[in-house]
């Protein structure tokens, strides 16, 4: 397993087990003990005590802001008023949800949710090929037949160099660019286009809730000797009080954008497309070969380039 993956799974574990010893005393708080939360102990556990520390002193630095901006967190209506800490398996997230972390208090039928990130900020890695129906996997709106046509013969292709040798590389494939990959963002850009003008209105908002996440939440990015949060409020629900006691800070609401304005390569690129839409978004799509051997699907290295100046963000350093 990456070691990408390992030190983001050790993250999640720190950033719950920090929650429960920095609320236990004030509130009732009980995590559950499922797969999720076992596989993230035990890398966790295979850091030795320093990596740890560094894990732990983050997590914590980053649970002390967020307590003060969620007083539902610390606040219960009663005894019964349990919050539970419960860490998401990986599945949640191709259906939208990016939330890693959950604190959930059913007595007040409220939760929030945090997406936890170790040294990268990618959205999403999502493929593409000639079975996957991207639009309606991403967007709900199923792409178009010409889509598919302009697709399979280059894909066709991959597969036939794969199924006659197996240990074929992308490397020996040449003029790569010109045939494989600009091809396919070509196709995948015409297509984004048509599905906005078939569907105004529609695309950009379901572009973003599919690729920042359809639930509001917080990231808690690590970094070195720093910890960076950001607050995408989307619908609404993030900082609300608890009776009379109000939030320390105001997270302002995100606007989800309209409009597709355009899409166009990152400059002197034949792998980046950048797409950009209303109300201040922009993403850029890399595609790239997931492995160095060649198979018959590409993948998207996703990232949000620029958000509306209402994402809220705090920079928390920290000295070990």
């Amino acid at each position: 397993m990456a070691s990408q993956t390992i030190n983001g799974k050790a993250f999640e574990y720190a950033l719950l087990f920090e929650f429960y010893e920095r609320l236990n005393s004030i509130t009732n708080v009980s995590i559950t003990k499922n797969e999720p939360y076992k596989t993230a102990k035990r890398f966790f556990d295979s850091f030795n005590e320093m990596e740890q520390d560094s894990f732990r002193i983050t997590a914590s630095a980053s649970i002390n802001f967020i307590i003060d901006i969620e007083p539902r967190l610390s606040n219960g209506i009663s005894k019964k008023d349990n919050l539970t800490l419960d860490l998401v398996s990986d599945k949640a997230g191709q259906t939208g949800d990016v939330r890693d972390v959950l604190m959930i208090r059913s007595l007040q039928k409220w939760e929030i949710g945090i997406s936890a990130k170790n040294n990268h900020r990618a959205v999403k890695h999502s493929r593409l090929s000639q079975k996957i129906n991207f639009g309606e996997k991403w967007l709900g709106i199923p792409c178009s037949q010409n889509y598919f046509e302009e697709i399979t013969p280059i894909f066709d292709l991959l597969a036939n160099l794969r199924a006659k040798d197996k240990s074929t590389k992308w490397t020996s494939i040449e003029n790569m660019h010109k045939i494989i990959y600009l091809p396919i963002l070509d196709a995948f850009r015409k297509e984004l286009l048509r599905l906005d003008k078939e569907n105004p209105n529609i695309l950009a908002e379901n572009l973003i809730q599919y690729l920042v996440g359809n639930q509001d939440f917080y990231k808690v990015i690590k970094g070195n000797k720093k910890v960076e949060i950001q607050a995408y409020n989307l619908h609404g629900t993030l900082n609300l009080p608890f009776e009379k006691i109000k939030p320390k800070a105001k997270i302002p609401k995100l606007k989800l954008p309209s409009r597709l304005i355009e899409i166009v390569y990152q400059q002197n690129s034949t792998t980046t497309l950048l797409v950009s839409l209303n109300e201040g978004w922009q993403i850029s799509f890399r595609i790239h070969n997931a492995s160095s051997r060649v198979e018959p699907s590409l993948k998207f290295d996703i990232n949000l380039i620029s958000a509306p100046h209402t994402l809220f963000t705090n920079h928390i350093f920290i000295s070990e």
